[in-house]
């Protein structure tokens, strides 16, 4: 991998592809250290000394809300808006034409997420200026509405920032701001298993434990990521003039989990959903306090429900981008057919059946890197900061990453081809 990263800072043209998005992260990281307009930094650093205001979805949406910046919201109202939109292409057939009309057609999606994407920054930005309501100086409404345009402004420079990444820079850029907003957090983490390993030969055996089960998720994390199974077609031969063509087999690769942390981050964002509600009511009631407790990931009824819905929209996200029925007549069409399965309906359902199977084994594994973050903090007693969830869109990204660079490397370099 590191020898990807030598030879690719070696290429100019992709030397100056990282040099770009280096910029843009940096540019990123300045803005999520500029506070609110008449949100004081005195009162913030009192009350972040005292509440933990970061969760687990602000880190996966690459969002800055601990810190009460201009880009509190971050990537996360655009992820959310392409998420909707991708399963909208599913479900309303207008859109699911418009996908299939090539780059013009995917423009006019692009530019229906871009809109979508400032309908929901603009609904959680409200929310959350009400929620920054007592930390401002002046909690006046003109200040509240300045703090929603901001949120709002900040949401939309930032996914132009992804946008950017993607056209010009190295790998997805949302993605990509994602996966810098969840390191900019490893430091505090760091010096919290420090300060843990301080209190005596306790503290540091449980902290080596730590270390160790993370090295295991991050290899467990690799190998389920990369897993598929391949299902054998045969093609039969078939005659072209006077030739004989085909008679080949291939294999069709379908992959271990195909939703991958698109389940996690639905589940997370259905979970908080009480939450975010909460932030539009200065005074709670008691009884969302309570619902708002019990939903929270660490409480065993979270926990449980956090794995249902992994579960659930595993194999819902499944459905929508695995259409066996598809697959089976495209394959017929072809002249391919599974060996030992009939073309057509048996087939379909051959497909179908392997698909769910291999889908709970990935689901399930998910599932279970995703609560080590919360299965360590109830047996070590410490919050890490980081663990399966972020784990996992970490080291997705780094593969993304590196795939991206080994594609722009073989597009330069043509000796593989001539030896």
């Amino acid at each position: 991998m590191f020898k990807i990263f030598v030879n690719s800072w070696k290429v100019k043209e992709i030397r100056q592809k990282i040099l770009y998005t280096l910029l843009i992260i940096a540019i990123v990281r300045l803005g999520a250290h500029i506070y609110l307009p008449g949100i004081s930094a005195t009162t913030v650093k009192a009350y972040t000394d005292l509440y933990s205001t970061g969760t687990l979805y602000n880190i996966i949406a690459g969002g800055s809300g601990s810190s009460y910046s201009i880009f509190a919201l971050g990537i996360g109202p655009y992820i959310t808006a392409s998420i909707i939109m991708q399963l909208l292409c599913v479900a309303i057939p207008t859109l699911e034409q418009l996908s299939k009309e090539g780059e013009d057609g995917r423009q006019k999606i692009n530019k229906y997420t871009r809109y979508l994407t400032v309908v929901l920054a603009a609904l959680q930005g409200t929310g959350t200026a009400i929620n920054y309501k007592s930390m401002m100086t002046n909690p006046t409404t003109l200040n509240v509405v300045i703090a929603v345009l901001s949120l709002v402004t900040g949401t939309i420079f930032i996914m132009w920032l992804a946008e950017q990444i993607t056209a010009k820079g190295i790998a997805n850029g949302s993605s990509i701001l994602i996966f810098v907003n969840i390191i900019s957090s490893l430091p505090q983490g760091i010096s919290a298993l420090i300060s843990y390993a301080q209190d005596g030969g306790t503290g540091i055996a449980k902290v080596i434990g730590i270390l160790v089960l993370l090295l295991i998720v991050i290899i467990l994390i690799v190998r389920v990521n990369d897993a598929e199974r391949r299902l054998p077609v045969q093609y039969s031969n078939k005659m072209a003039g006077r030739r004989m063509s085909g008679g080949s087999s291939s294999t069709f690769p379908i992959k271990v989990n195909t939703a991958g942390v698109i389940s996690i981050i639905f589940a997370i964002s259905l979970l908080q959903f009480p939450e975010t509600v909460g932030g539009f009511i200065a005074s709670k009631p008691a009884w969302l306090e309570t619902v708002i407790d019990v939903l929270t990931m660490t409480h065993p009824v979270g926990a449980v429900l956090y794995v249902v819905l992994i579960l659930f929209f595993s194999y819902f996200y499944t459905s929508i981008v695995i259409n066996p029925n598809e697959i089976a007549e495209n394959m017929k069409k072809n002249g391919g057919f599974i060996p030992g399965i009939r073309p057509g309906q048996p087939t379909a359902n051959y497909i179908e059946k392997i698909v769910n199977r291999i889908t709970l084994v990935g689901a399930v594994w998910f599932a279970v890197l995703a609560l080590v973050p919360i299965v360590m903090q109830w047996i070590f007693q410490v919050n890490v900061g980081f663990g399966g969830t972020t784990l996992i869109i970490v080291v997705g990204v780094c593969l993304d990453i590196v795939k991206a660079l080994e594609s722009q490397l073989l597009m330069r370099h043509y000796k593989g081809f001539l030896d």
